[in-house]
């Protein structure tokens, strides 16, 4: 396997029991052996995604001074700008070759959160930016619902098992920016090898190319998707939750060619987290005699803070 499954959603969302189960298997399939594939027929619009690009890149564009106002102390960068460098993959001290934004939840009234979510912070400098981003942001978190009830029903769930846990939850939409790169990096990458936190991660931006995935065989294989398809992968909370049945596969983003430094790279991951309270415990489902329990039992919410920690946005 030299790239990563493709997979459609349509399948899925038809009335046809045998093209639903089809998806069932090939994205359970993806996700026990390499925990990536390319999901095609999603709920963004070609309209959407090129207005989201347009704000993004109008933003990235800003000043630096105008761009750091939007950089909040004591948010650990859960919202609003985070700048060049500032984070790092677990293990490393060299920060990513990056800057990015964060959008988060805006729960429904009728959400019965046990929690507070920071509000988003809104610029000023950009009319459509905050309102395009979470435009995609309710489009992706739609996508991510379905893909979770694929998964459900694989693992032997019940279909909707996710559906209180993701909806209103603490959800990241991050649009990234990879600077050209303007001299020879000391050991850091645009995005250094690394698992996803939380329990899949819907990417837009991966066609643009550097996303490579590691095989079970130790070998890093280009994940190159068509350009109407997003790339979808396991997470670690989705991992932790199936006892490794689902696979959160090591990625990164390498530095591309000397030639090309001059360019700038954009992407836009939508990093699905559930509830704080969700329960990480190990499923019944996903244990046997074969397949001894893994993992200590954790909630959601302390599990994203440990993590926090170890790659930098969150002091202990």
């Amino acid at each position: 396997m030299n790239n990563i499954p493709s997979v459609d959603l349509a399948d899925f969302l038809s009335d046809d029991p045998n093209r639903k189960q089809k998806f069932v298997d090939e994205i359970g399939k993806a996700y026990e052996e390499i925990g990536f594939v390319a999901l095609k027929n999603h709920f963004l619009s070609d309209e959407l995604v090129e207005e989201l690009y347009k704000e993004v890149k109008s933003f990235f564009d800003l000043p630096l001074e105008t761009k750091r106002k939007y950089e909040i102390e004591g948010l650990a960068g859960q919202r609003g700008y985070i700048s060049f460098g500032k984070e790092h993959a677990k293990g490393k001290k060299e920060g990513d070759l990056k800057e990015f934004w964060h959008f988060g939840q805006e729960p429904a009234e009728d959400a019965n959160l046990t929690e507070e979510y920071p509000e988003n912070v809104q610029v000023e400098e950009l009319k459509d930016f905050n309102h395009v981003g979470m435009e995609a942001y309710r489009m992706l978190e739609k996508t991510g619902i379905y893909v979770l009830r694929a998964l459900a029903l694989h693992i032997g769930l019940k279909e909707h098992y996710f559906d209180h846990w993701a909806s209103n939850g603490n959800s990241i939409l991050r649009p990234i920016h990879y600077p050209p790169i303007t001299e020879e990096p000391k050991g850091a990458v645009r995005a250094g090898a690394h698992g996803d936190i939380n329990l899949i991660t819907l990417l837009m931006g991966a066609s643009t190319g550097g996303l490579q995935v590691l095989r079970k065989d130790g070998e890093w294989i280009d994940a190159i998707p068509k350009e109407d398809e997003l790339v979808i992968n396991v997470g670690d909370m989705l991992e932790r939750l199936t006892n490794n049945k689902l696979r959160s596969t090591v990625h990164r983003v390498i530095n591309p060619p000397k030639e090309q430094w001059d360019k700038p790279r954009y992407s836009i991951p939508f990093f699905m987290h559930p509830r704080s309270e969700m329960p990480l415990d190990c499923l019944e489902e996903c244990i046997d005699e074969e397949h001894p329990k893994q993992y200590e039992d954790i909630t959601a919410g302390e599990f994203l803070h440990q993590r926090l920690v170890e790659i930098g946005l969150l002091k202990k």
